[in-house]
């Protein structure tokens, strides 16, 4: 219920504040399973993404101390997230088992292939997990970008700044032609890569396909230079 009072209210505040726009609405379908897969900014991303998709649920994956805490557990569990530890191991595999769940029940999924909020606004190298669930329960895979949420609430920020945001849904990506392989680690791996390059031209985002945001987190906090290999978009 929480979460159809919000989708109710919610886009007219952003549109108001933020002069939100949505471009390829029509690339998500109307009924049935899909997976939202997007590039990451802010932690406001999970806000704007999901109010362009007009009457119907996104659920996403949110980080599991959200729901430790009482001060936020009601909020995240009345809009039906998931939690899930970032440790990876099994706590990625439970997340990537309730998400498949949501599918299955032919709703929207929305996932963030970098695993992480971009640590310096460039496009990272995307984890398997969404090409996983598209291949494995065949649901539609939604290249999806979303610019200047990271000028409303940068890393660090305590309050939303005002600033234009745009989200685009690409046209999903054809898995079928993945699904006959063989080797599924190799089909995955080559999904998730198209995957990020199409997120990258419709961002228009720096992309460095051989290093995950985790890993340039790490070298940004340890003062050491972060790698520039890219791929053009």
């Amino acid at each position: 219920m929480l979460y159809w009072i919000l989708k109710a209210i919610v886009p007219r505040l952003l549109r108001v504040f933020y002069r939100t726009r949505y471009v390829g609405r029509d690339n998500v379908p109307r009924h049935g399973a899909a997976i939202i897969a997007a590039n990451h900014l802010s932690a406001m991303d999970w806000i704007f993404i999901p109010c362009g998709v007009k009457w119907r649920k996104v659920t996403h994956a949110a980080k599991a101390e959200y729901f430790d805490s009482r001060r936020t557990r009601w909020f995240f569990s009345g809009t039906g997230q998931i939690p899930t530890k970032r440790d990876g191991g099994s706590a990625s595999t439970g997340a990537l088992l309730a998400a498949r769940e949501v599918l299955e029940d032919g709703k929207i999924f929305g996932i963030y292939p970098e695993g992480t909020r971009s640590p310096d606004g460039r496009l990272y190298r995307g984890k398997t997990g969404a090409a996983r669930l598209a291949l494995e329960t065949g649901a539609p895979l939604i290249p999806t970008a979303i610019v200047g949420s990271d000028m409303v609430l940068p890393a660090g920020a305590k309050r939303p700044r005002i600033a234009p945001v745009t989200v685009t849904y690409g046209a999903p990506i054809d898995v079928e032609r993945y699904r006959g392989w063989r080797d599924r680690r190799a089909a995955c791996r080559a999904l998730t890569d198209e995957l990020m390059m199409r997120i990258a031209a419709l961002s228009g985002q720096e992309y460095v396909p051989d290093l995950y945001a985790t890993d340039a987190k790490k070298a940004i906090a340890a003062g050491r230079p972060v790698p520039s290999t890219t791929a053009a978009a």
